[in-house]
């Protein structure tokens, strides 16, 4: 036992000696490369509406009288769920009916005074006729001086009266006629005011205008509504709880990342234990700025047949928006890590990738060529939709050495490699420690940092 105890401790110091002459006294903590499943979500918070939601009001003032439907109601198009006091305007259709009823009557006597008037006429017609023949009977009298002048002077009088009286009952008969066109139209705007009365006495009997269940009842029997300026909502009714939808506000930084037919999935606190899923099926252009924030309306359709879902809670929502099988990913650990003396921008000066089988001074720069490969892959990345990061690997001779990688989706522990020297199983750096085994300070993520969001 004791030399067992003396060969480990000598193994022990043998190694630890060796690192020392490296000029390190540090050791790595390693995660090997691999490939697997990222998905990449955005979350939000939600509120969850019927699909289509009627709000049932009254066109009239007046006194709710009964009430037939209540919260939970089931409805169905045509059923009476609410009636007002009639009588106002059933008054008001009896008034109406009895000034179409005196239109016609006057209408009557119109026409009747028209016949007379007609007559009248006809017997001013004859008088003139009768009238000339006395006056040309007397002027061939006269030119035989068989009649005196004042006979004709009485014949010629008698038939301008006649002419006249003619020519007043034609006048007359004009008048007539448009006292007819009158009373015609007097029956039409009476009859239209009778329409308007007994729309207003069908109004007061409400009616559900769809098949659906009454989630909302704002009126009371004996309540007054008044319509003068909008009309009261008296009932919400949904029109079919087995399909709801999801009202969820994304943030502009999020919008471009979501499209219609992505799946969601949400949770309610009412049964944190349950999944639910739906499906994006909108993405409303209406900005919305919530404390300095804007935001957009995402529409999720959810299925509800067992009506466990009710309006109104509050769904935390998760929309997956990339996701990826097999992909060569690395821990976000590795991209925050930067190894002591490490400093300047991107913890990138003062490192340099060593060559293979040549030790350099830690304390040197990025070699040119790194920097170009750096900048190129950065450029190309955002063809690829992509972000620069970097991660270190220890060279044979235990010294990290700096890998510039190209970097897709992330689901915040780990990052896809979209592109880089980082090959599956590589063993990539996540910390260090030292002789006390404390842990050292890691280099902000891209991913985290100003780069690509989870």
């Amino acid at each position: 036992m004791i030399l067992i105890l003396l060969l480990l401790g000598a193994g022990a110091f043998y190694f630890w000696g060796r690192g020392e002459q490296n000029g390190s006294n540090q050791r790595y903590r390693l995660v090997r490369v691999e490939r697997g499943e990222i998905s990449s979500t955005v979350t939000a918070t939600g509120t969850i509406n019927p699909v289509v939601t009627v709000l049932v009001g009254s066109q009239v003032s007046g006194t709710i009288k009964a009430l037939y439907a209540d919260f939970n109601s089931r409805v169905k198009e045509g059923d009476i769920i609410a009636q007002i006091d009639p009588a106002i305007f059933q008054a008001q259709v009896d008034e109406a009916k009895a000034g179409v009823a005196t239109a016609q009557a006057n209408l009557a006597n119109a026409q009747a005074n028209l016949q007379s008037l007609q007559a009248n006429l006809v017997k001013a017609e004859v008088a003139v006729s009768d009238a000339k023949r006395t006056l040309d009977r007397n002027v061939q009298l006269m030119k035989m001086s068989a009649i005196a002048q004042s006979a004709l002077d009485t014949a010629q009088a008698n038939y301008d009266s006649a002419v006249a009286q003619r020519e007043a009952n034609k006048a007359q008969l004009e008048v007539a006629k448009a006292q007819i066109e009158s009373a015609k139209a007097q029956i039409e705007h009476d009859k239209a005011a009778l329409r308007m009365t007994e729309t207003n006495l069908r109004y007061t009997t409400i009616r559900s205008p769809v098949n659906g269940v009454v989630i909302s009842r704002n009126v009371d029997v004996g309540q007054t509504v008044a319509a003068s300026l909008q009309a009261p909502i008296l009932f919400t009714i949904a029109k079919d709880l087995t399909e709801m939808q999801v009202d969820t506000n994304f943030s502009e930084a999020d919008i471009g990342r979501i499209e219609t037919g992505q799946e969601a999935t949400f949770t309610v606190d009412a049964y944190p234990e349950i999944t639910f899923r739906g499906k994006v099926s909108e993405i409303r252009n209406a900005p919305q700025t919530i404390q300095n924030v804007v935001t957009y309306d995402v529409v999720i359709m959810v299925a509800n047949p067992d009506l466990k879902l009710k309006p109104g809670m509050t769904a935390n929502v998760t929309l997956l928006v990339a996701h990826r099988d097999g992909a060569l990913r690395i821990p976000n650990a590795a991209l925050r890590f930067r190894p002591v003396g490490a400093s300047g921008e991107n913890g990138e000066e003062g490192m340099k990738k060593e060559e293979p089988k040549k030790e350099v001074p830690q304390t040197a720069g990025p070699s040119e060529e790194q920097r170009k490969k750096l900048m190129k892959m950065g450029s190309s990345s955002q063809e690829k939709k992509g972000m620069p990061g970097r991660a270190w690997i220890l060279s044979p001779q235990g010294k990290p050495i700096l890998v510039p990688v190209v970097l897709g989706i992330t689901n915040g522990t780990f990052s896809e490699i979209i592109s880089g020297d980082l090959k599956e199983g590589t063993q990539v750096i996540v910390g260090e420690m030292t002789k006390d085994n404390a842990q050292n300070r890691g280099t902000p993520s891209p991913l985290t940092g100003g780069g690509l969001r989870r």
